[in-house]
């Protein structure tokens, strides 16, 4: 498909004065709870860096200036089966690019992937084989970023958003078959491609490898399953187990359990809304203490205004509660469940208990429940970055991907 013959008309990016106008006056109206005692952190996101961040926010962030470099891309507005969803494109320059869809997770924005897109569509133009050139579609989920209003669908969840994005790849764009990649929840969302649509998925690379059915069940929100850490556990392998649930419980149970009840303070605050996400960039990221080691202030900040511009902070959380309230059921019985071949690319930053080297992260990985139910392809560990992975690492990503699409186009 030529770019002439691309069927939808661009939509720039554009957030109106007024909406610009009110989030500036909440900023300035914000009543500050005191946070004596938290110098620390212990009692989570220190007050200081946040009153810094919304200062920097009111008086000297630029979003018409991170709108002009979000715009240098092609963006789209399209209905696909009811649901509004937005993407950013990058044509591919190369003699024929393979069409990719990235799906980023939460509590990403599409812009999670801006470092990645350029080279993976004109890998000539970074020293690579132009001939490994992808057409790449970037959406925001439905619910999150510039896919609004979600008024028609608040069952909304990964493996729904899965369909959509067929629908969007096959029957709007027209493409025959497609690559898909994907962290976070968009690693779920992209497994469930590999797993009901394989015939149609060239392959597939995920930031992760969950099993499909990781919210299911009773206690989704609970990564212990309710269980006790086992007294006799190496001390080291119980700091590791407490230091992980201390960096994912408070939103799993609150996201799963109550995201209409947090979503009514943070629709209407931006600093709520901005602490609550600030915490997991914060706690999330490889930024060794310092988070603008990752995210700069305008970075952060133009992620945080997506989510306040679009509307998106309670329809994004109340995606968890879906996975779990609409459970995840196989269209097959095969094995593997997912069925495409995949990549899959693992980090320090998120390694297991008891993992401290690369190759003992994919050993890990190979003899755990989780390796046969992936077509797994290429398995690679870093031992740097964290979450946020084609932020965090671009290059590692880029390379990684790459090699899981090599003889499958």
């Amino acid at each position: 498909m030529t770019d002439a013959s691309f069927p939808l008309r661009p939509a720039p990016i554009h957030v109106r004065d007024d909406v610009l106008k009110d989030l500036t006056a909440r900023l300035k109206a914000t009543r500050w709870p005191p946070d004596a005692g938290n110098e620390d952190g212990y009692y989570g996101l220190r007050r200081t860096y946040l009153q810094e961040l919304v200062e920097y926010w009111i008086n000297e962030y630029d979003w018409r200036a991170a709108e002009a470099a979000i715009n240098a891309y092609q963006h789209y507005k399209v209905d696909v089966g009811g649901v509004p969803v937005h993407f950013m494109r990058k044509p591919g320059v190369g003699p024929d690019p393979t069409p990719l869809i990235l799906s980023h997770g939460w509590p990403w924005t599409f812009w999670h992937w801006s470092k990645v897109v350029d080279p993976l569509a004109d890998p000539g133009a970074f020293g690579a084989d132009p001939a490994e050139a992808f057409d790449v579609i970037v959406p925001s989920l439905p619910g999150f970023g510039f896919s609004t209003p979600l008024t028609g669908h608040p069952d909304m969840n990964f493996w729904k958003i899965a369909d959509i994005w067929h629908e969007l790849m096959t029957g709007v764009l027209g493409h025959r078959r497609y690559a898909a990649a994907g962290c976070d929840v968009g690693a779920l969302v992209t497994g469930q491609l590999g797993h009901k649509y394989a015939d149609e998925l060239l392959a597939i690379h995920i930031g992760s490898a969950q099993k499909l059915t990781m919210f299911n069940g009773d206690r989704a929100w609970d990564l212990s399953g309710g269980h006790p850490i086992p007294d006799e556990l190496p001390s080291d392998i119980r700091r590791r187990i407490v230091e992980l649930d201390r960096r994912f419980a408070v939103h799993l149970a609150a996201h799963v359990l109550d995201p209409a009840t947090l979503g009514y303070g943070l629709t209407d605050s931006p600093v709520g809304m901005l602490a609550w996400i600030l915490k997991r960039w914060a706690a999330w990221s490889d930024n060794h203490g310092d988070i603008e080691n990752v995210f700069t202030k305008d970075d952060l900040l133009t992620h945080a205004t997506i989510y306040w511009a679009g509307d998106t902070i309670a329809t994004s959380i109340r995606t968890y509660a879906n996975n779990n309230r609409y459970p995840w059921q196989p269209v097959h019985n095969r094995r593997p469940v997912i069925e495409a071949p995949t990549g899959v690319t693992f980090v320090d930053f998120e390694n297991p208990p008891g993992v401290t080297t690369n190759e003992q992260r994919v050993e890990h990985f190979l003899n755990s429940d989780r390796a046969a139910w992936y077509n797994h392809v290429n398995i690679t560990a870093h031992d740097h970055g964290g979450h946020f992975i084609p932020w965090e690492i671009p290059n590692e990503w880029v390379d990684d991907l790459r090699r899981t699409f090599r003889g499958r186009r």
